[in-house]
């Protein structure tokens, strides 16, 4: 199939939050990004980290966020590949976030790991160990 748009750039997953200062400070102070809010008060936020973007909506009904995992077993919110599986697991460890499930060497070809933020999502790093 012959190409006709532009090159993809990135993709960023939206996550709802019931409370977006928590959210914030997770993702500040547990994974190491880098955080922005926006609105008046604020409502939605960026989290940034290298070349990966996590986005933070504020759920007006906390009540109907539903983690994926909780409707498909296994299931994450986010993957965010990464260079250094091991190196970044002994960082989130040392920042304290909560390891949802320990580093290994999983059967579709990446080392990962994953994490739980504070409204049940689950995240996870991944680095790819063996060729597509």
């Amino acid at each position: 199939m012959t190409r006709i748009g532009g090159m993809l750039t990135g993709v960023s997953p939206v996550m709802l939050v019931a409370d977006l200062d928590r959210a914030i400070d997770f993702c500040r102070d547990r994974l190491g990004f880098e955080c922005t809010v926006y609105g008046h008060p604020p409502n939605f936020g960026v989290a940034n980290r290298d070349d990966a973007t996590i986005l933070l909506a504020l759920c007006p009904e906390p009540e109907r966020i539903v983690p994926n995992w909780k409707i498909v077993d296994k299931t994450w919110n986010a993957y965010i590949r990464v260079d250094d599986a091991d190196a970044i697991y002994a960082e989130v460890q040392e920042r304290g976030a909560e390891i949802d499930y320990s580093i290994y060497d999983a059967p579709h070809g990446f080392r990962e790991f994953g994490v739980q933020d504070p409204d049940g999502h689950d995240i996870a790093f991944g680095q790819r160990i063996e060729p597509l």
